[in-house]
């Protein structure tokens, strides 16, 4: 069963389920895909070509196709369901770890990727420059972890395919 929450101005609906080969994992919703409903929305941000060029997906969809990646094995969640805008303007009230957390541990998918560095650094706990992208070190029964370059517009001086690529080439095994 696929755990889709109600649309509204500042949230974008939870697409997992159980044993999906992979879950991407935003800091919460820009602005323009909280508006429109969708994941990685705004024409600027490199999410969709990257998941495609990466090898990730077969073709590139657009945003408005975000529930169909679920037949791929492929989720979306945030770590802010009630914020919406840059990173830098989600209310640290809104960051919910706990509720991340069981969410991965109810649905344990193989694999989670956070989109940024500054999601992983809310998750972790420690700042994001300690954090390095690729994949992460392992802990218990938790999922293989990745961290990825932003794929945002405001991100651009940081960009990198190269962690995109190490997450496709694990999921592909």
């Amino acid at each position: 069963m696929i755990d889709v929450s109600h649309t509204s101005l500042h949230r974008l609906p939870d697409q997992i389920h159980p044993n999906l080969r992979l879950v991407f994992v935003g800091t919460a919703a820009s602005t323009r895909s909280a508006e429109l409903g969708h994941y990685y929305a705004h024409p600027g941000n490199r999410f969709w070509r990257a998941i495609h060029e990466a090898g990730i997906t077969p073709r590139r969809y657009q945003p408005g196709e975000f529930a169909a990646l679920i037949e791929l094995g492929i989720g979306f969640t945030d770590l802010s369901k009630s914020g919406a805008g840059m990173d830098h303007q989600i209310a640290t009230e809104t960051i919910d770890v706990a509720g991340f957390r069981a969410k991965i541990e109810k649905y344990r998918p193989r694999t989670i990727a956070f989109t940024s560095k500054k999601a992983a650094s809310l998750f972790y706990g420690r700042p994001s420059r300690g954090i390095l992208l690729g994949r992460q070190p392992r802990g218990g029964s938790w999922p293989e972890t990745f961290v990825l370059s932003s794929p945002s517009g405001a991100a651009s001086g940081h960009w990198t395919l190269e962690p995109w690529h190490e997450l496709a080439k694990w999921i592909a095994a």
